[in-house]
């Protein structure tokens, strides 16, 4: 198992066609497998060596393609980073893994120089979109082999350091193997059976790829021979011009995309006939949101559940078999799943624990943070820190992330329940639930709300429905209607600046409850 050979299989098994579409140029197979061959000699020219890593942070484009190929050609391990970290982010990763080379835009320069600037040993800095640049690798790619290099690697080699959000803390880098990734994106691609269906398939890639699940996803493409529009970033009407354009058959989003697209205001003015699937992943999809759009949209939500931790897919849902709404699907295959007690117990079906992972998709460890593979890793089994249930025909349904529950009077509260729950209010767009800290009860239930527009919604309106429709100790006892939700960078509900939000908000009120 070889991330290379996805590309090179592409190739022998689909001939040469527009693998990518961006800015309205066409890129073909073969046009990515020859300049991330020349980058691969680069490269090495440059002294990257097998088991040496390489930073690359752009936002999506052909040039990222080029890259991680590039640097996996050689050998070396991809770093990908997310372009909208600052400098200061960068730097904490760079001073993490020591990456040889860091490859980047014209537009990013300054600020990736501004990340390596004062290091000891800072890695040598090129740009990989703008040939003019004095600071481009592209001059020095142009005089280089377009046939890949010999390089010997074995499926148990690193591929990709991938960098966790760092919700709780620094980031830690996970270490993702070739048969991580490669097993990952094959299974994937095999459950994925309802693209396979139709002639003419046309992904739109809107996750970046310096996030697992864009990372996954674009070899998934690769895989099933799709075309691949890309955009740089998710904007909601260029995602509706992409769909109209070029024809959009299917894409994998976030639910914050989905939220964005079903309630824009222009949606009704474009022709999205064309778009009959979307994988939703990386946070929990609102069950109520997931029927409005596909009912708008008259297409299929495939949800699925994964971690970059298990590169990243671990779940996903079948169309060819049983849809059960609420649930993450079944396990892609070669991958299982148990849920456990405290004490590693395995559960019986329905009841809810931390769920456990095991596969070939299971990362090999944290760089260079040998205690913290050791709490994640026991006995073959990813400890995930979620709690979920699996039911009697082996269904996954998350609960909750277990640093997310809300103890309140010796009562768990998980706050997906209470989520799922207020958005099924008519005016209610979407809803965050956290925990305040309460020397009576533990925890309070803190509600944010934002309001559909135009709504005159009110918080006590928010409360006589909670009252009407949860057991009391489940009620929120603080409500506030918010503009925005705060969010991470893959556009999931950042739940640390909401518990700190409340602090603020609550914490005295908290502390003052007889």
């Amino acid at each position: 198992m070889n991330l290379n050979k996805i590309l090179r299989e592409n190739i022998e098994k689909f001939g040469t066609y527009p693998v990518l579409i961006f800015e309205d140029k066409e890129y073909t197979n073969t046009y990515i497998d020859e300049k991330s061959s020349q980058l691969a000699h680069s490269l090495m020219e440059l002294g990257v060596k097998k088991g040496d890593r390489v930073l690359i942070t752009m936002p999506n484009s052909p040039e990222v393609v080029i890259g991680f190929n590039g640097i996996i050609k050689c050998g070396a391990i991809v770093v990908p980073v997310m372009p909208l970290l600052q400098a200061q982010e960068i730097n904490y990763i760079v001073k993490d893994c020591q990456p040889k080379v860091l490859l980047t835009t014209e537009l990013l320069f300054s600020k990736c120089q501004q990340a390596v600037k004062g290091l000891d040993s800072p890695p040598q800095v090129f740009v990989l979109d703008n040939p003019e640049s004095s600071h481009s690798i592209l001059p020095r790619m142009d005089n280089a082999s377009k046939t890949a290099p010999e390089a010997a690697i074995d499926e148990h080699d690193e591929a990709a350091l991938l960098y966790t959000a760092g919700t709780t803390g620094n980031p830690k880098g996970v270490m993702l193997t070739h048969k991580n990734l490669f097993s990952n994106a094959k299974a994937a691609a095999e459950t994925a059976k309802i693209l396979q269906l139709r002639q003419g398939r046309v992904a739109l890639g809107v996750l970046p790829f310096s996030h697992a699940f864009g990372f996954t996803m674009m070899n998934v493409t690769l895989i099933l021979g799709d075309k691949n529009v890309l955009l740089p970033q998710f904007d909601p009407v260029k995602v509706f011009e992409a769909i109209e354009k070029y024809k959009v058959t299917h894409s994998a989003m976030v639910p914050a995309m989905l939220h964005q697209l079903y309630h824009h205001p222009d949606a009704d003015k474009y022709d999205t006939s064309s778009f009959f699937a979307v994988t939703s992943g990386s946070a929990a999809l609102p069950q109520q949101l997931a029927r409005n759009f596909q009912r708008k949209f008259s297409c299929v939500i495939l949800e699925g559940y994964g971690l970059s931790e298990a590169a990243p897919i671990v779940t996903a849902t079948d169309p060819t078999k049983k849809i059960k709404p609420g649930s993450v699907g079944l396990p892609l295959p070669g991958i299982k799943i148990a849920v456990v007690d405290e004490n590693g117990n395995h559960l019986p079906p329905n009841e809810v624990g931390e769920l456990i992972v095991s596969g070939p998709n299971v990362l090999k460890g944290y760089y260079g943070k040998p205690e913290e593979t050791k709490k994640a890793l026991k006995d073959g089994w990813l400890y995930t820190g979620d709690m979920a249930r699996i039911d009697e025909e082996g269904y996954l349904f998350i609960v909750d992330r277990k640093k997310d529950l809300i103890i309140r009077g010796g009562f768990n509260i998980y706050p997906r329940d209470l989520e799922e729950l207020l958005t099924t209010h008519p005016d209610v767009a979407e809803a965050g639930v956290v925990g305040v800290p309460s020397p009576k009860m533990g925890e309070e239930v803190v509600a944010y709300i934002v309001k559909r527009k135009g709504s005159g919604l009110t918080e006590e309106d928010i409360r006589a429905y909670c009252q009407d429709k949860l057991a009391k100790y489940k009620t929120p006892r603080f409500i506030k209607i918010i503009g925005y939700m705060p969010r991470n960078l893959i556009g999931k509900i950042d739940k640390k600046k909401l518990r700190e939000l409340a602090k603020k908000d609550f914490a005295e009120a908290a502390a003052n409850i007889k």
